[in-house]
């Protein structure tokens, strides 16, 4: 980064995102991410993954109270000491979910977020026309090589074509904790799939499919090995299993 930008700071893209920053401001941001491509597709896929938070959430907000949560007026007066009683209750349950909730949230949250950092990497790379991959088909196997060794670990690309998907090609992209691979495919109609990948340092080797739905993204993900992998498609939930299943016993012949 240049000293002009050395001042902008992940703030400052969100901040920039959000349309919180000052026209000045504004402009040295996207003068910023004109040069820096990279950059700019991690706006693309923070305004993505806004765009899906609103089509998940927004509908519920405008939702009615149900009648149920409605409280008579005969019964909204409470003795003290039912009132201190209750809030005893609240305040004991908040500090035992205080102290239990990383063990029994922290992995469905891990599986969650890579399912939902597949969908916005599919989201923003499948539209592209003249750039969606980095690395193209043409050179599988250099494309194989290099990303296994950023990746830490030996990966493999499924073929489809006899699914009527043909690989397109693949890039690097930044995860959490380390880098992630994607491979892009397509099909004749120009519908395309992409295979999310990265390495997982977990002990646990559980590789049952799992499926999340992000907007109009569907996402089968699971783990193999040492390595977690999420298929993500605009396609009906059924569909995408079948293809799922296929990549999965392609890797494991």
């Amino acid at each position: 980064m240049s000293a002009q930008n050395a001042i902008l700071s992940e703030t400052d893209l969100h901040a920039y995102v959000d349309g919180a920053l000052a026209e000045e401001r504004r402009g040295e941001v996207e003068s910023f991410l004109t040069s820096h491509p990279q950059e700019e597709a991690r706006v693309r896929a923070y305004r993505e993954q806004n765009r899906l938070l609103h089509a998940a959430f927004d509908p519920v907000l405008a939702e009615p109270v149900p009648d149920r949560w409605q409280v008579p007026a005969r019964q909204r007066q409470f003795p003290a000491r039912r009132i201190a009683a209750g809030l005893a209750c609240v305040i004991a349950g908040a500090v035992l979910g205080w102290f239990l909730r990383d063990m029994i949230n922290s992995k469905s949250a891990r599986e969650v977020d890579f399912a939902r950092q597949a969908a916005l990497a599919h989201a923003v790379y499948t539209p592209e026309v003249r750039h969606p991959v980095e690395v193209t088909a043409e050179q599988e196997e250099h494309l194989v090589r290099w990303l296994s060794k950023r990746l830490g670990g030996e990966l493999k690309v499924p073929h489809l074509i006899d699914l009527g998907y043909e690989l397109v090609g693949g890039r690097l992209l930044p995860g959490d904790p380390g880098p992630v691979a994607q491979f892009m495919y397509q099909e004749a109609s120009g519908k395309r799939l992409t295979l999310y990948v990265k390495t997982d340092p977990s002990s646990e080797r559980e590789t049952a499919f799992r499926y999340s739905q992000q907007g109009k993204v569907a996402v089968f993900y699971w783990l193999d090995r040492r390595l977690s992998y999420a298929l993500s498609g605009e396609l009906p939930k059924d569909d995408l299993l079948r293809l799922a299943s296929a990549i999965y016993d392609r890797l494991n012949p």
